[in-house]
């Protein structure tokens, strides 16, 4: 009797621990989460799950999942050479090889402040 009754509340802890609520994980995993907010420059903030979703969809065929290149430039310092009205600008109307338009509306505010921070 005494090992049914380990073997289910041993039963119960391991699944109330694997199907519990992640109420954001501990501290560390907040600071760097899918949902971290950074503040840019420009004193505002840029949602960086947000932008990182957006370069997936759009440009990480090109620029890598890594921002290092391949058929694109590498973007990991982008921010250091262009501001965010630059890199915006480069976005709308594309530049060498780059077609325009690959993104628009206020995704191209959100892609660009976060690249811009890329220094």
């Amino acid at each position: 009797m005494k090992k049914w009754l380990l073997t289910v509340l041993f039963g119960t802890a391991i699944v109330l621990a694997a199907c519990g609520g992640d109420e954001g994980g501990t501290d560390e995993q907040q600071d760097s989460g899918d949902n971290a907010t950074e503040e840019s420059s420009e004193g505002g903030s840029v949602d960086s799950a947000a932008a990182e979703e957006v370069f997936e969809s759009n440009c990480a065929s090109c620029h890598g999942a890594d921002l290092s290149g391949g058929a694109g430039p590498d973007l990991t310092q982008v921010g250091s050479k262009y501001s965010a009205d630059e890199i915006a600008d480069i976005i709308k109307n594309g530049k060498g090889s780059m077609p325009a338009g690959l993104v628009s509306g206020d995704d191209v505010d959100l892609l660009s402040s976060w690249l811009a921070e890329k220094k």
